[in-house]
């Protein structure tokens, strides 16, 4: 059995980022997590930064989001390759398909069923 799946929990760098792409809408989105690791008794912070996609419905609501949210990213890890015109060769990119998103940056609530989700089933 083979399980491709990324769950990634931070805070978008950017607004959204939207687009077309042969015709297919799609939305980008900045997301940064945080790490960190003790080296010589001090404790030392690293951010990585994710590209995240998402098409159809759910690229629309990801589309709402803007820089500074707090959310929670599903989906799988893909390569792809491209031509770069920088160093005119081809390179390999990193990204997360998202298959769901969770905004987290809500205030507390009485109830489960009013966080804002959207998974690619309930886009389809």
């Amino acid at each position: 059995m083979y399980q491709n799946k990324v769950t990634l929990i931070g805070f978008l760098g950017a607004d959204a980022e939207v687009r077309t792409n042969n015709n297919r809408g799609l939305t980008t989105l900045s997301l940064a997590t945080k790490s960190s690791y003790k080296k010589n008794g001090k404790y030392i912070e690293h951010t990585e930064w994710h590209r995240c996609i998402a098409f159809g419905k759910l690229g629309e609501f990801a589309a709402t989001l803007k820089k500074g949210a707090h959310v929670q990213v599903e989906g799988e890890l893909r390569s792809r390759k491209y031509d770069s015109k920088k160093t005119n060769s081809e390179q390999t990119i990193w990204e997360i398909r998202v298959s769901s998103i969770l905004k987290l940056d809500r205030a507390a609530k009485a109830s489960p069923e009013d966080d804002d989700v959207s998974t690619e089933e309930e886009a389809a």
